[in-house]
């Protein structure tokens, strides 16, 4: 029998079981990884009472939460799979998800109560829990089900193979399926980031990020479990309690997407102490290398980014903290132990593994590693689709430069044929980041009778500007060829985007084609 997320956690435990393992702001309460083994104790030991067995799902509707890392490994204990789901969908998306999941138990809070009583009037067969005390008709009470609960340890026997979680795609290019990872899929994750990120026990991270989105989980919060460092849970992210949270609580690494770090510049910290951040992490989306520079010029934290999909576990590469000047704009080089190739596509099917880009040559980002899914769940033609010959299918579009560092252009769906000529989304939006003004951009094309497709771009900007600006901006100093250019500029409030900062740009698409 191999590990198990279960035997990671139980061996932190024995290991440091006096060390600050988890500490909640919201509820001000701070555990030691023998208190919190003991809360996960009485909650697995509560699931049990309440029926649910090994293989059944335990859904979440939770912001990051004590209660939301505690029914983590509460569901590893027993082999139930746990199903995070993202807080910010709506009553209809999270309907979905769990009629898709068909959970035993959904656990939900205050913030998310108005999303979660809709699902339960349609699926009363359910369970529902929150952990907050308003007393709700169709939700029994957390702490009501663990307050009496045995703290000792389950007798449950967990396998390396054994399925962890069903954890939902972001709906970048519509509806999200259900992605299987097992045990030994993210201690494989776990153990490849502990040694990328140099994580040691005397590290304090900080869960700034959405918990239910594994960019966070499987490659923060997991990692400092597994090495033992202290973890810091924030609710939701706002920049101006993540500044203050990281100089009060002495923060030395943590994750939050570009977006997150750029509203980040937009605050007032020239009086904070960042001196104890030695590393941040981003992914989820590329970072310009505009803000890049600005970012570390600011702050001085080391940057690290890594790149991958749920898929995956979710990391297959990573910028390292040297590389972010030099590299800037990459997403940097295989992680250890997996196969990440460019290969060239093809119209009459998936893209062949063994049919290699050569060195600058643009094709579909394929990739294999230890941490691959095991499937979609409920969904074997969806899985055979992107597992083509054993090789998880990105939908990405890239190159390998001449010292294998991975570019990565476009999706495929995003590129953009406009008179016949390729343009990269991806190009034309770091130009836009490189406008002082701009805080977010996301380029699409949009139909034209003429030239087939002409490039759209959504503008999020601090200050106001005016399209004529913005296209000589684009095309003087020869930044962009003037074929690349947006022949049409929207002006509005934010992006659509996921919990990991991926912009939904089939969003945009839907909005064209609804007003056309």
């Amino acid at each position: 029998m191999g590990p198990t997320l279960t035997s990671m956690f139980e061996q932190t435990v024995a290991k440091y079981p006096n060390k600050e393992g988890l500490v909640d702001l919201r509820l001000g309460t701070r555990w030691t990884y023998q208190q919190w083994d003991l809360e996960v104790n009485k909650l697995a030991n509560a699931l049990l009472a309440e029926g649910v067995d090994k293989g059944d799902r335990v859904s979440t509707v939770l912001f990051n939460t004590a209660e939301f890392a505690t029914t983590l490994f509460a569901c590893m204990k027993i082999g139930a799979v746990f199903n995070p789901i993202n807080f910010r969908l709506t009553a209809q998306e999270i309907d979905y998800i769990i009629k898709d999941a068909d959970p035993k138990i959904v656990l939900f809070e205050k913030a998310t109560a108005a999303s979660v009583e809709g699902v339960a009037v349609s699926l009363p067969q359910i369970t529902y829990w929150s952990i907050d005390e308003d007393e709700l008709s169709y939700a029994k009470n957390y702490y009501d089900a663990i307050n009496h609960s045995q703290t000792s340890k389950p007798d449950c026997l967990v396998d390396e193979d054994d399925i962890y979680a069903i954890m939902y795609t972001s709906g970048t290019t519509g509806a999200p399926k259900g992605v299987l990872h097992s045990h030994r899929d993210m201690v494989d994750q776990a153990l490849v980031l502990t040694a990328t990120l140099r994580l040691t026990q005397h590290d304090r991270g900080l869960t700034v990020a959405p918990m239910f989105h594994c960019a966070e989980l499987h490659c923060t919060f997991f990692p400092r479990v597994m090495i033992g460092a202290s973890n810091v849970v924030l609710h939701h992210f706002d920049a101006s309690a993540m500044i203050q949270t990281i100089r009060e609580e002495q923060i030395s690494t943590l994750f939050a997407a570009p977006t997150m770090w750029n509203m980040v510049l937009q605050e007032e910290y020239s009086q904070e102490d960042f001196a104890t951040l030695r590393q941040g992490l981003y992914g989820g989306a590329p970072m310009a290398p505009a803000l890049t520079t600005r970012l570390h010029d600011a702050i001085g934290v080391q940057l690290i980014q890594a790149y991958g999909m749920t898929e995956m576990g979710p990391a297959i590469t990573v910028l390292l903290e040297d590389e972010q000047i030099s590299k800037a704009g990459s997403a940097g080089r295989a992680l250890i132990n997996h196969d990440v190739r460019v290969v060239r596509t093809r119209e009459d099917g998936p893209a062949d593994p063994d049919n290699i880009c050569d060195s600058g040559e643009l094709g579909e980002i394929v990739v294999r590693g230890p941490s691959t899914m095991k499937g979609y769940y409920r969904r074997p033609e969806a899985t055979e689709e992107v597992m083509y010959k054993e090789w998880y299918h990105s939908g990405d579009i890239g190159y390998f430069d001449d010292e294998n560092y991975l570019w990565v252009s476009d999706r495929v769906k995003d590129m953009i044929i406009s008179g016949g000529e390729n343009i990269y989304s991806r190009e034309v939006e770091d130009v836009l980041f490189d406008h002082p003004l701009i805080i977010d951009a996301a380029v699409i094309g949009e139909p034209d009778e003429m030239w087939g497709e002409r490039v759209v771009a959504y503008i999020v900007s601090k200050g106001k500007l005016t399209e004529d600006e913005l296209d000589e901006f684009c095309t003087s100093s020869n930044r962009l060829a003037r074929y690349k250019r947006p022949r049409r500029y929207e002006f509005v409030e934010e992006l659509p985007r996921n919990a990991s900062g991926k912009l939904q740009k089939f969003k945009l698409r839907d909005q064209q084609e609804s007003r056309s």
